[in-house]
């Protein structure tokens, strides 16, 4: 017997219809480098249906690839929803990747037409020549001075808009399997591989950021996206305010600290999520401005250090919220929001709960593997295996087949190279990479616990821990540490700092101070480089 319900394909062209119908009235501000533009979503949403006729006028195949080059913006959301809605694959081109990783990514996706904001075309238009596929560069005026090149394949974003047709009547996607964006992933080993997006896995995602164990993203809300919006679709915010219709507040291309503050306060913004770094940066600003409207500050992109959630929650009385994901799991696929169990917990206990990566959403299924033997592990806070993760917005695997499936299991879970733990309540608690774990004398060190502890010192802005080479023990822990500008503090200090907070054996064997911790380019640290930078073997 099957249901008698309504066979309606779940396609973001809903999630169009349903903010240009419902939510017109609502705003989308841009910070520029001429100031803030601002238009509502009805203006935006006619602007969308002007580009979906562009994308046919400049040829662009029916299921072809739609590069982005651009910060977050609101041309930037035209894009994302004119590609996906008229059947085109949205495909944003991380601007912080080495040259020779854009054209291996934008040959490998075969991008057809690349959109560039005009203060990125310096380190774009260097790159067009070896660019195969590439047959248009529409350039996006953004303020900049940057010179646009004299070139038939040049064009004006505006100009092609002001002679564009409006698309009417409602987008046809009707296949909810359909490719609606890709993002490659930003490994360090290998090339990057494509993660392609489905219509049916953006619109779940989006509904899930709309539930209160998640974001609980609503009509009420001003949502300030600082998470690229060319890194996993920005953690699902732009489509998920969209749905919600939550005005928001895009941080164009300032994004130093005391922008970001101003923004926060000047536009009330009640919700915003970026990754730790960008948050160490704020923090020192935090008594200067009134940020009494903001209640959710989404952190992620790498484990969150204790000290800086605490540190906000003394501050504005908001603490971070964590969650975890990876471009794999579009992203969100846990989230440390408060359960009831807390009710009775000290605030030291949920601060300890907050610097967990928190609880499987709706619909996503986690496990926990011994990566040597395979075995499941239970969820008992002291074991730890590789975190294995299943869902309808999980990938099943990349972009022409690239890996050869080494990073999906036989029965289909993802295989995401986090080691955790996890206790009876189903939060998870990140330990490692297993690729950063440090194994020493045949027992594992996790560098991340390490780091959190190191950066609860008051003097520490940020610390890294990698393992090095060791004569008698194989691997021991190196701490890489940052200390905050104006601050002293020895080697010595820092290990006295630690010496009660970790087992003795997990003592680093020396603490190496440097000028800042070296980072991808999502902002996670990126321990390949310090490893060798520091790659010679010790001795005890």
């Amino acid at each position: 017997m099957l249901g008698l319900m309504q066979d309606r394909p779940l396609t973001l062209t809903h999630v169009f219809h349903r903010a240009e119908q419902y939510f017109g009235h609502k705003t989308i501000v841009t910070a520029t480098a001429n100031g803030e533009t601002s238009t509502t979503i009805a203006e935006w949403a006619a602007r969308v249906r002007r580009l979906a006729t562009v994308l046919d006028t400049l040829e662009v195949s029916a299921d072809g690839r739609v590069g982005t080059f651009c910060w977050n913006t609101a041309r930037h959301l035209e894009l994302y929803l004119a590609a996906p809605c008229t059947g085109r694959v949205l495909h944003t081109l991380n601007i912080r990747l080495f040259p020779e990783q854009l054209v291996y990514i934008a040959d490998h996706a075969q991008d057809e037409v690349v959109f560039v904001d005009r203060s990125l075309l310096p380190l774009f238009w260097p790159l067009v020549d070896q660019l195969e596929s590439v047959r248009h560069v529409i350039v996006i005026d953004d303020g900049a001075d940057a010179e646009v090149p004299s070139d038939p394949r040049v064009h004006d974003y505006e100009e092609l808009l002001a002679a564009a047709t409006p698309f009417e009547g409602r987008f046809p996607v009707l296949d909810e399997n359909r490719a609606a964006a890709m993002c490659y992933t930003s490994g360090t080993t290998g090339n990057p591989k494509g993660v392609v997006y489905s219509h049916r896995s953006a619109v779940l995602h989006s509904l899930i950021t709309l539930t209160t164990d998640a974001m609980a993203l609503s009509e009420r809300d001003v949502v300030l996206p600082i998470v690229p919006m060319f890194h996993a679709n920005a953690w699902g915010l732009p489509y998920g305010c969209l749905l919600a219709g939550s005005s928001m507040v895009m941080p164009g291309p300032n994004m130093t600290p005391q922008a970001i503050v101003s923004l926060l306060e000047r536009h009330r913004v009640s919700v915003t999520g970026g990754v730790p770094t960008i948050w160490m940066g704020v923090l020192p600003l935090l008594p200067e401005h009134d940020l009494s409207a903001l209640r959710t500050i989404l952190c992620g992109g790498s484990a969150v250090p204790r000290a800086l959630s605490e540190a906000y929650r003394e501050a504005i009385g908001v603490p971070m919220l964590q969650a975890w994901g990876m471009t794999e799991t579009s992203p969100i696929a846990t989230v440390s929001s408060p359960r009831s169990h807390h009710a009775e917990w000290t605030e030291d206990q949920r601060a300890d709960y907050r610097a967990r990566q928190g609880v499987p959403v709706p619909l996503v299924d986690v496990r926990l593997v011994d990566p040597d033997t395979g075995e499941l592990q239970p969820w008992d806070d002291q074991a730890t295996g590789e975190v294995q993760a299943a869902g309808p917005w999980i990938a099943a695997e990349y972009y022409r087949g690239e890996g050869g499936g080494a990073q999906f299991t036989e029965d289909g879970w993802l295989r995401t190279g986090d080691v955790a733990s996890g206790d009876r309540y189903g939060s998870v608690r990140l330990v490692d990479r297993t690729k950063d774990l440090i194994k020493s004398g045949g027992e594992w060190i996790g560098s991340v616990e390490l780091e959190n502890e190191i950066m609860a010192h008051p003097k520490v802005a940020e610390a890294a821990v990698i393992a090095i080479p060791h004569e008698k023990w194989v691997e021991r822990p190196l701490a890489c540490v940052v200390v905050k500008e104006g601050e002293n503090v020895t080697a010595e200090e820092i290990l006295e700092f630690l010496a009660p907070r970790v087992a003795k054996w997990w003592l680093p064997d020396a603490v190496e101070f440097i000028d800042e911790v070296p980072k991808t380019s999502v902002g996670k640290f990126s321990k390949k480089t310090l490893r060798e930078k520091f790659a010679s073997p010790r001795v005890s």
